[in-house]
């Protein structure tokens, strides 16, 4: 039976992960540290470390599952906080990542999966393409891209394989939505469940598009049993649907039922005004289809949040630099408040 461990294992798309390969007759392992998942979204067949990437412990535990694959989805994803909690943040990706990977690669892993971000990308033109040269302009960005380079520089010098996916604004089922940091379409519907209004920074006209979890899920699995997209970067997700950020908040209103208007707050620092990935590669090597709509995926994160309950958001990430342009509602009540 082959073995595959997955870091972020308790998160929102390491979970996803963790079931799919269980479905698909692997052994699982993984580890979290809690920052940014649910205990309970860990599958119950898969053997779990409750450390971070970081630890000491983490070599010994690859040393003890001896995994095949790695699958690298651990990540303090918050874009947008970087530029108020650099260090907190980048440690959390750049440290974590080559901590892992080293673990990895000095205990024979045949192959990594390394899933990046589209904060690679910075504020070029779009549609992002891989072979665009990036120009990440937060530090969650460069750490994420940094990452990337150093991957790439370890598996040519120790003959691993890997891949890196850049998987983009994914939704779905299981994702932390008492967070006020990230995740705008499940702030947003947790806010409007509790009759609270959703939060708009900047002027809304911002430009995404979504990825439903199971299209992401349907592309990394083919990462990791073929082998023509070894060495590549392969950006996940849909360049179809475009919505801006008005029209998502329009849509959860009406999916959950709330009839007020929006507030909208000032813009925060360093946010891409737009941010939309090509698919063409993906679908080349990868077998990439747009399986779920927008609403779709909506839908099935608004009957998740109703029925484990709508939750106070609980800032738990500390705040390093505090400034006039620090969103108000990182550092007050007022998000539970508006």
């Amino acid at each position: 039976m082959s073995k595959v461990f997955i870091t972020g294992i308790a998160g929102f798309l390491g979970s996803h992960v963790a079931d799919e390969f269980l479905k698909n007759g692997y052994e699982v392992a993984g580890n979290d540290n809690l920052i940014g998942g649910y205990e309970d979204n860990v599958p119950k067949d898969a053997a779990f470390y409750p450390i971070d990437c970081r630890s000491n412990q983490i070599k010994g535990v690859f040393e003890l599952f001896k995994p095949d694959i790695l699958v690298h989805t651990a990540a303090t994803a918050y874009e947008g906080l970087s530029v108020f909690s650099p260090s907190f943040v980048t440690s959390n990706i750049y440290e974590a990542s080559i901590s892992v990977f080293s673990a990895a690669i000095s205990n024979d892993v045949k192959k990594i999966v390394n899933c990046s971000s589209m904060a690679r990308y910075g504020a070029i033109s779009t549609p992002f393409k891989e072979e665009d040269h990036p120009k990440p302009q937060d530090p969650y960005g460069i750490a994420k891209y940094a990452a990337e380079q150093t991957l790439e520089c370890l598996a040519k010098v120790h003959s691993i394989d890997y891949v890196t996916l850049v998987p983009h604004n994914i939704i779905g089922p299981r994702q932390k939505y008492d967070d006020p940091f990230r995740n705008v379409a499940a702030i947003m519907i947790n806010r409007c469940l509790q009759n609270m209004p959703p939060i708009i920074y900047g002027d809304g006209t911002q430009t995404r598009c979504f990825s439903f979890i199971q299209d992401v899920i349907d592309c990394l699995m083919y990462a990791c049993i073929d082998n023509s997209s070894n060495g590549e970067v392969i950006n996940i997700g849909p360049d179809e649907e475009v919505v801006t950020i008005n029209q998502l908040a329009k849509k959860v209103s009406k999916l959950t039922g709330y009839e007020g208007d929006p507030i909208y707050l000032s813009d925060r620092p360093q946010e891409v005004k737009h941010a939309i990935c090509s698919s063409n590669k993906a679908r080349r090597l990868l077998n990439y289809g747009t399986k779920a709509s927008l609403d779709e995926g909506l839908s099935s994160m608004v009957e998740y949040i109703r029925e484990r309950g709508s939750y106070r958001f609980n800032r738990h990430i500390p705040i390093e630099i505090i400034s006039d342009l620090t969103p108000k509602t990182w550092v007050s009540e007022r998000m539970n408040e508006l």
